[in-house]
């Protein structure tokens, strides 16, 4: 994989870039959508692509234990067994190890846990992640790390960053000595854990930075601790991390959030917000976040947002989708779901043409005055 930096912003750290895989050339910054189990929820690969998305992001816990890595791997890999011709990166399934299941035992050597779904045993180490990645032919991997919540002590968190740097160790050793499974070479991308304290931050950085070959990403952010706080902390890592390397900022998020963090330098996003949210009803527009199942939107004939050509706004009106949601019509959730990520492949494709004319500092400093008057933005 190679990534080349094409232009810098003049008044902060954002730039535009292109990530070039073995499957696509993906414009930075970008936006990824969330394919968790092989698939962006109620979309078609085909209707992903056109709205702009080239890079997507699949999950190893959940693909691991439905349909099973063994079955993706006779598939030809995830590529072929979703029909996705674009570039994938696939988490570690380390935050939803810790997340999402009832954990009987974390040691250095890996983490016991039980499935959310029938309560089974488990246990995954950062071999048997990365043997799963293998299977699943991703463009990317990410490294298998521990994820302490927002608001863990030092302590947890120092111990934490001591074992992501162990496991990464043994991920990379693990790929040296494997080799991929299907015939493209797959990145590797360590991921810098600390929370929010500086010191624990820099260390994570430093002990990390011999494994990432083109890559680094920034965990542990957006997972309870105060927004400001988060901020300060991809400052700081925007000093730490090499400049010619793209970074990922994990699980962000918010259009306000992903503005401000290209101005810290972030390259590589990923949320489940727009294609959660639209499934609740709720669109992110340019006047707003709007709740299309509220009464005010009854008898509203007027499109969801008039700058927006998607095929929901050219088509329909919102008390025609409000009626969608109060019949559960899956159609929908599919306009909304469409909606929500022209929005967001929308707002990433503006802040590259901005970066790239030299407007960018002025630009996102009247944007994010803009969306600081609306909630949710």
């Amino acid at each position: 994989m190679k990534f080349t930096v094409h232009h810098y912003d003049n008044a902060t750290s954002a730039r535009t870039g292109t990530l070039s895989t073995p499957h696509a050339d993906v414009p930075t910054p970008v936006f990824m959508p969330i394919g968790t189990a092989g698939a962006v929820k109620s979309l078609s690969p085909e209707e992903v692509s056109s709205f702009g998305s080239n890079l997507i992001l699949g999950n190893t816990y959940h693909l691991y234990l439905r349909p099973g890595h063994k079955l993706i791997e006779k598939a030809g890999g995830l590529h072929s067994f979703m029909n996705w011709s674009g570039s994938l990166l696939t988490d570690s399934g380390g935050y939803q190890v810790f997340s999402l299941s009832k954990l009987n035992n974390i040691s250095d050597e890996g983490v016991e846990f039980r499935s959310h779904l029938d309560g089974s045993s488990h246990y995954f180490t950062p071999e048997f992640s990365m043997e799963i990645q293998r299977s699943l032919g991703s463009d990317i991997i990410m490294a298998f790390d521990e994820c302490p919540m927002g608001k863990a002590d030092y302590s947890i968190v120092e111990a934490a960053v001591n074992r992501t740097s162990r496991w990464a160790k043994q991920c990379a050793d693990y790929l040296s000595e494997s080799n991929p499974l299907f015939d493209w070479d797959q990145t590797f991308f360590p991921i810098v854990q600390g929370s929010v304290f500086e010191d624990l931050r820099k260390q994570s950085a430093e002990q990390l930075l011999p494994f990432a070959g083109c890559g680094m990403a920034v965990g542990g952010l957006a997972v309870g601790e105060e927004k400001g706080a988060m901020f300060d902390m991809l400052d700081l890592m925007d000093s730490e991390l090499p400049k010619d390397q793209p970074r990922y900022l994990m699980g962000v998020g918010r259009p306000s959030d992903l503005v401000r963090s290209v101005r810290s330098g972030m390259d590589m996003f990923d949320c489940v917000l727009p294609t959660r949210n639209a499934r609740n009803g709720q669109v992110f527009t340019s006047a707003g976040v709007l709740n299309l199942m509220n009464e005010q939107y009854k008898d509203d004939f007027t499109p969801v947002d008039a700058d927006c050509s998607c095929s929901l706004c050219k088509d329909y009106s919102r008390a025609y989708i409000r009626h969608l949601f109060n019949v559960n019509e899956i159609l929908g959730h599919r306009l909304a779901t469409i909606h929500n990520l022209t929005y967001y492949q929308t707002l990433m494709s503006r802040m590259r043409k901005e970066i790239e004319q030299g407007n960018f500092g002025i630009w996102s400093e009247n944007i994010l005055n803009e969306m600081s008057g609306y909630k949710g933005m």
